[in-house]
């Protein structure tokens, strides 16, 4: 079983590593891509991401806590965007601040979030069975 779950693990991390490489690279190539792709898959993609990165932790644990943990996550940090102060507007000016807590509140970022999410969800879904 702890081999099981060590393999487990080292997929996820995997994907996770995958994933990021994919996100970045859709902010570094987005002009070379078809329009819809470089405005919405970013963020479902961060999104996917952080999924995956749950299941890392949680690789125990039922698949739904992971995607209900990845989206309260994901939300709350588009949320946070609200809260302007001089402080964390210095955080989000880097670029590692820039890639995890963004810069405005979007609703449509909401949208790809769960997108994202769902997708990796159901496709670990199928795969877990």
């Amino acid at each position: 079983m702890r081999i099981l779950n060590l393999q487990s693990r080292m997929i996820y991390c995997g994907a996770v590593l995958l994933a990021a490489l994919l996100g970045l690279g859709t902010r570094a190539y987005g002009n070379l891509l078809p329009h819809f792709v470089s405005e919405h898959f970013g963020d479902a993609i961060w999104a996917g991401m952080i999924y995956l990165a749950s299941r890392v932790l949680l690789v125990r644990h039922p698949l739904w806590m992971s995607l209900v943990l990845s989206l309260c996550f994901s939300f709350g940090i588009e949320f946070s965007q609200l809260y302007q102060a001089e402080w964390i507007l210095h955080v989000r000016a880097t670029t590692l601040g820039s890639l995890i807590l963004g810069h405005g509140f979007l609703w449509i970022d909401l949208v790809r979030y769960t997108a994202g999410i769902l997708f990796c969800w159901t496709v670990d879904q199928i795969l877990q069975n």
